[in-house]
């Protein structure tokens, strides 16, 4: 039998691999796929490959690599994305978002390290494709995103700033923000007043051709409007021009495809790149499944977040291997696919292939474009991406948020984006618990309790707590954030009652150390002769104290399912009258879990056992039972 098991457990996770690898492409096809669709994909992928290129070239140069680079990640990862991702109409390929990162790896290990760095998130994003990590990426604090975000906007533009100005200055622009800007200003008179006119034309399209027409990007037209005019011009002439500089002049742009290779990859730079490779992933699941979300809302789709990181992850690995950086799911580039009457994943594979012919026939043209045009570009691109719009909305967000937010941007402007994102997912996590714990209460009871809640009952006398019993009320989730307070109160508790009564009608989740309390109070109470009773204990606590031990402890018949019941139990420890509850109060549950009980201060159901029927006790028993099978065959 237990081999039957292990079979059925074997078969049940190949089947679910299978359908995380499973992409969204051969779904498409399979749900119906005309000649009516190929000819819409056709013309968004041609639309959407024209629009790639410059972008593609802006971003490369921008990351402190070859124009090549960014167009060979475009063409391989966006293929590789359309073909495996879980979205119809993703397009992949270089982003904003991994400028600084890729820069800073640039700068300090070489193309190499960004090699190694770029394969090793590729593993990363397969795992958590693999995994099924798709939906805990939203568990990212939104302030983080929203620092991190802005905070890149700035470098960005901060970083395009000598391109636009036409500045000349000795030595390597610096990494960090603080020694760009002091090499900015003091190397503002080399300005070429001729760069900025390109760069001012070629944001003004950016900005006004939108209001002429959607259907085609204005930094394309604004790439196109600012080559024309400065070749008629003669502007890069290198003898009698004004000195604008344009991408050929400072790079190559191939008209042949690289062979693959793998990189000069060492397990030393591995070990130098982890902890960059980590964020780059992270980075890439965040945009890739908040770019997809973009789509679903768009076009009222559903997207599979696993299998959307399983095609990043391979795109990741294979974008190396060819030369290229990272990658990952464009939003701007993904909704004008959408908008120009994308179909299925195939518009994403003609993108790429547009791309590869532009590159391999037009790639000598791609050089004449001036690279204040490119930082026009780059700079609306900052504008959009910085979000000012939620920027502000944070700043009516609770203080700790507001911190988070800034605290994310700073350190990613000052210092580094990994630190940024890891000390603002810890700050945020931190500053949670904290909050947790300032509304976790614990209060003492009156004689008599009040009839203001849902465990109000209709029969006064039944309310009225019987001389030598205490009553304490917990509020919040009974956790390790939360549970010096709650000691500390009922460490206050001077007099020595018969009968302690702990109400947890407001206690909807226990972890260990709050179970650990619980057990420490129920050895002191049986040390000075007290009888604790729990009240009103919700299903997770339950079911959370029946498997350490400590309700067997307890005795599941001094856990009862609401106050009336607890107090009738405490009566009938204490030999006194039992108070009958009308039947009205019978047939109401107060807690989720309990049932209608013929004796609610003898409760045989309100326990354990019936609490393990609950849907969240139910899911959580069904992700446990491959491990339960693997325990048994031992």
């Amino acid at each position: 039998m237990s081999d039957i098991h292990a079979k059925e457990s074997v078969k049940q996770y190949l089947t679910g691999v299978v359908s995380t690898i499973t992409p969204e492409i051969v779904r498409s096809i399979k749900r119906g796929y005309t000649r009516k669709d190929f000819t819409s994909d056709l013309m968004s992928g041609l639309i959407v490959g024209i629009l790639a290129l410059p972008l593609a070239i802006a971003f490369a140069i921008a990351s402190g690599v070859g124009p090549e680079q960014g167009l060979y990640t475009a063409i391989i990862a966006g293929f590789i994305i359309s073909l495996l991702g879980g979205s119809r109409f993703q397009i992949g390929g270089p982003t904003g978002a991994f400028i600084v990162i890729v820069y800073g790896i640039v700068s300090q290990y070489g193309y190499d390290g960004l090699a190694s760095a770029t394969l090793l998130a590729g593993i990363f994003l397969v795992i958590f494709g693999l995994a099924k990590f798709g939906a805990i990426i939203k568990f990212i604090p939104y302030p983080v995103t929203v620092g991190f975000t802005a905070g890149i906007a700035i470098i960005i533009a901060l970083g395009q700033v000598p391109n636009f100005f036409g500045l000349t200055f000795a030595g390597a622009d610096p990494a960090d923000a603080v020694g760009k800007i002091k090499l900015y200003v003091s190397s503002f008179g080399s300005m070429n007043v001729y760069s900025v006119i390109v760069g001012v034309v070629a944001l003004a399209v950016c900005i006004l051709w939108p209001k002429i027409t959607t259907k085609v990007p204005g930094s394309l037209i604004a790439i196109i409007v600012a080559t024309v005019m400065v070749k008629v011009l003669g502007w890069d002439d290198p003898v009698n021009g004004h000195g604008v500089v344009t991408i050929g002049m400072k790079n190559h742009i191939p008209s042949g495809f690289p062979v693959p290779h793998l990189p000069n990859i060492s397990l030393e730079m591995m070990q130098k790149v982890f902890q960059p490779a980590l964020t780059i992933a992270m980075l890439g699941a965040i945009e890739s499944l908040l770019s997809a979300v973009v789509a679903d809302g768009m076009t009222s789709t559903k997207h599979r977040s696993n299998t959307e990181l399983f095609g990043q992850g391979v795109a990741n690995i294979l974008s190396p291997i060819f030369g290229g950086i990272p990658a990952t799911g464009a939003i701007a580039r993904t909704a004008t696919n959408i908008r120009n009457g994308a179909v299925s994943p195939i518009s994403g594979l003609v993108h790429a292939v547009v791309l590869l012919l532009i590159m391999l026939v037009l790639g000598k043209y791609a050089e004449m474009i001036p690279m204040a045009a490119l930082a026009a570009v780059l700079f609306q691109v900052a504008f959009n991406m910085c979000g000012y719009r939620s920027v502000i909305k944070m700043f009516k967000a609770p203080k700790s948020d507001v911190t988070v937010m800034l605290v994310a941007f700073f350190l990613t402007v000052i210092i580094d984006l990994t630190v940024a994102i890891e000390v603002g997912v810890l700050l945020a996590a931190v500053l949670f618990i904290k909050r947790m714990s300032d509304v976790a209460e614990v209060e003492a009871v009156s004689s008599a309790l009040k009839d203001d809640d849902d465990e109000a009952a209709r029969n006064t006398l039944g309310r009225q707590v019987p001389k030598g019993v205490l009553v304490y009320e917990l509020a919040g989730s009974l956790f390790f954030g939360a549970v010096d307070k709650f000691k500390e109160t009922m460490n206050r508790i001077s007099e020595k009652p018969k009968i302690l009564i702990l109400r947890m009608r407001s206690v909807s989740s226990i972890d260990a150390a709050g179970i650990n309390m619980i057990e420490d109070l129920l050895k002191r109470c049986k040390s000075e002769g007290t009888q604790l009773l729990l009240s009103g204990v919700h299903a997770q606590p339950v079911v959370a104290l029946t498997r350490a031990g400590v309700l067997a402890q307890l005795g599941e018949e001094n856990a009862l399912g609401n106050i009336d019941a607890a107090l009738n139990r405490a009566r009938e420890l204490l030999g006194l009258p039992i108070v009958d509850a009308s039947q009205e109060e019978q047939k109401a549950p107060t807690v989720s879990w309990e049932k209608s009980l013929d004796k609610p201060w003898m409760p045989e159901e309100s326990n354990a056992a019936v609490a393990e029927e609950t849907p969240e006790v139910i899911a959580e028993r069904m992700m446990d039972e491959p491990i339960k099978k693997i325990e048994d065959r031992k």
